[in-house]
């Protein structure tokens, strides 16, 4: 009688998420657990969940071996759940010695029991804030306030507008990443008041529902065929939810003054208002000599509206002027030596 060929046995690592509730997994992934040994490291955020639910889990010491995980799983079905950071080494050389032991070997497979779904990194950065402002953190961060904080609010928002100008898509990446932090260390910061404290899941609540309320032509039945008609009906509806009463209402006054004059213009336009800007000439020698500030501020309001009706941001337009005057005197640098 010809014996039978050993059976090959079966290794299964389990990649699971650990932004996603222990426990919550996919069918696939319970279907292995029900049919097989389950082993995991120390302190891996599935076991208790899993025990719950009637799994048998055998919590082993790690670092663990592929060699052991397949001696473990010849001739049966083991599952192996793979640490939080995914074991990219472990599944690598999971794979490479079965291929070296031949046709014995266990089959490995890999098999994802959470996806994380698009944000879930974002409970990272939560967490890594969490612990900074902890006891045991980091003291410059535990120190920190709103008011603190402002002037690099105001920095990583100069250095994600270079990023842009500079067309540097990895740059940009990482400013947004700056950009983001000072979000989540002010809403920290708000989260720890004694009294009417307020979180990140606020922040994100507010915003959420600010966007359904003033895009009711994607999340309602209003109609607005072009970018146009969004921007009107979207001043409309900030001036009734803020109750305003004047067109240039919480226009942030803080802002550079070029972006403010284009913003209050851009307002009053919009409101219907025919309010003149200064019919000026540019200054003469003679203002300067007698400080005329007032000439040049008009001339610089004249200025702004010109390039508005014409479509031009004047922010922009000098920032870029400045640049080629930045590579202008670099250039005579370089010739000079």
């Amino acid at each position: 009688m010809t014996p039978r060929p050993a059976q090959r046995g079966r290794l299964t690592l389990l990649a699971t998420s650990p932004r996603v509730a222990p426990g919550l997994l996919s069918a696939t992934a319970w279907a292995a657990l029900r049919d097989s040994v389950v082993w995991a490291g120390t302190d891996h955020p599935q076991v208790s969940a899993l025990r719950a639910a009637g799994v048998d889990v055998r919590v082993v010491d790690e670092p663990v071996q592929a060699s052991t995980l397949l001696d473990a799983a010849a001739g049966g079905s083991l599952v192996w759940l793979l640490s939080p950071d995914g074991d990219d080494e472990l599944v690598s050389s999971a794979r490479t010695e079965a291929g070296a032991r031949g046709a014995r070997a266990p089959e490995v497979d890999v098999v994802t029991g959470s996806h994380d779904l698009p944000g879930a990194r974002l409970l990272d950065l939560v967490a890594v804030m969490d612990r900074l402002r902890s006891p045991g953190g980091c003291p410059w961060d535990a120190e920190q306030t709103h008011r603190s904080l402002a002037t690099y609010l105001l920095e990583e928002t100069y250095e994600t507008l270079e990023a842009i100008e500079s067309g540097d898509d990895d740059d940009l990446r990482e400013e947004l990443g700056d950009l983001l932090l000072q979000v989540m260390f002010h809403a920290r910061i708000a989260e720890e008041r004694e009294s009417a404290a307020w979180s990140i899941d606020d922040v994100a609540a507010g915003i959420t529902a600010k966007l359904v309320r003033r895009h009711p032509h994607v999340f309602a039945d209003a109609e607005a065929p072009t970018a146009d008609d969004v921007k009107d009906r979207w001043e409309v509806l900030k001036r009734a939810e803020k109750q305003r009463e004047s067109a240039v209402d919480g226009v942030p006054l803080a802002q550079p003054a070029l972006s403010l004059a284009g913003k209050v213009l851009h307002r009053a336009a919009k409101a219907g208002l025919d309010v003149p800007v200064p019919n000026v000439d540019l200054p003469t020698e003679e203002d300067a000599a007698a400080g005329d500030a007032a000439a040049v501020g008009d001339v610089l309001l004249a200025m702004v509206a010109a390039a508005r009706e014409r479509g031009i941001d004047a922010e922009q337009a000098l920032r870029d002027a400045t640049r080629r005057y930045i590579a202008a005197v670099r250039s005579a640098e370089h010739a000079s030596k």
